[in-house]
């Protein structure tokens, strides 16, 4: 069914598209996509996304529901790192989306998965099988996912009594003081921009211990060891302290030597759910990061 929401402007010279996107917490895109077919109006008549707003302007906006998704396998190759008859780990390259969402219907994670373990589509989760947790598009290294039931809800387990040991390289812009620490500050959403994460009073509790590894000239390289989980935690954390990551073009600024955040998960630890044994596995930089500290 159809979502029907109605709002009063209450500040003017913002544009339509903007608004809606704040106002229902969905994509830019998506706002547009609404308003270009006709399912918001403005004061009654229908509007352009680019529209300025005025104070006491009442929207109508029909929420439609979103399309299904259907999951394919895709023979999408993959760098595994260990596997058994309850879980696989890889490691992730850069550019690779974890899971089906809007915009990204296909060649992700999940599809390559699927097409490795065809049984995977078995197990919970209708767009998100034996996910138990993920990385950004744009950050490289392991990742672990279930295979059947019983050890998805092993990891799901370890992962919310915080037993997981996670440890990622970073390289960071500017000179990182004290070489270890850890950086306490809840996260939530960015309160002007939906799409980004932030600092800010009343969000998530969020903890990141680090160690520096390496000065440079005008960088640190740090292992950074997340012990919440929470959306972009690293990237958001290093930024609020005036280091932010290098390369990042959402919470620091691009870099011409590296097309993406220099951010790798390099370590992952934790209790394998048939057998009890503790496991750690390790993942190299890839190519595209190591060669920006040869270059530095």
């Amino acid at each position: 069914m159809n979502k029907r929401l109605e709002f009063t402007v209450s500040i003017s010279g913002e544009r339509l598209d903007k608004y809606l996107a704040e106002q229902c917490q969905i994509s830019r895109s998506y706002a547009k996509k609404l308003i270009s077919e006709g399912q918001v109006t403005v004061n009654g008549r229908s509007a352009k996304a680019s529209q300025k707003l005025n104070i006491g302007d009442r929207i109508v906006a029909e929420i439609l529901p979103p399309s299904p998704i259907s999951l394919a396998p895709e023979a999408i190759p993959l760098k595994v790192i260990y596997e058994d008859n309850d879980l696989i780990v890889i490691d992730k390259p850069a550019g690779l989306v974890v899971h089906p969402a809007a915009g990204h219907h296909s060649g992700t994670l999940v599809n390559a998965i699927l097409a490795h373990c065809p049984d995977l589509g078995t197990i919970k989760g209708t767009v998100r099988p034996g996910i138990v947790h993920r990385l950004d598009r744009d950050t490289s290294g392991l990742m672990m996912v279930a295979k059947n039931d019983a050890a998805h809800a092993s990891l799901s387990r370890q992962i919310k009594q915080r037993s997981i040991k996670k440890g990622y390289l970073a390289l960071l812009v500017g000179h990182l003081s004290p070489d270890q620490g850890a950086i306490e500050a809840p996260i939530g959403r960015h309160p002007k921009d939906r799409k980004r994460m932030a600092v800010v009073s009343g969000g998530r509790e969020a903890r990141t211990a680090y160690k520096v590894i390496e000065y440079f000239d005008g960088y640190t390289l740090v292992e950074a060891m997340p012990e919440t989980g929470r959306t972009h935690q690293i990237r958001v954390h290093f930024a609020a302290i005036g280091h932010p990551i290098f390369g990042d073009p959402v919470y620091g600024k691009r870099s011409p030597l590296l097309g993406r955040q220099f951010l790798h998960a390099y370590k992952l630890g934790f209790t394998l759910p048939s057998s009890g044994k503790y496991v750690e596995f390790k993942a190299e930089l890839p190519p595209d990061l190591d060669d920006v500290l040869n270059k530095l």
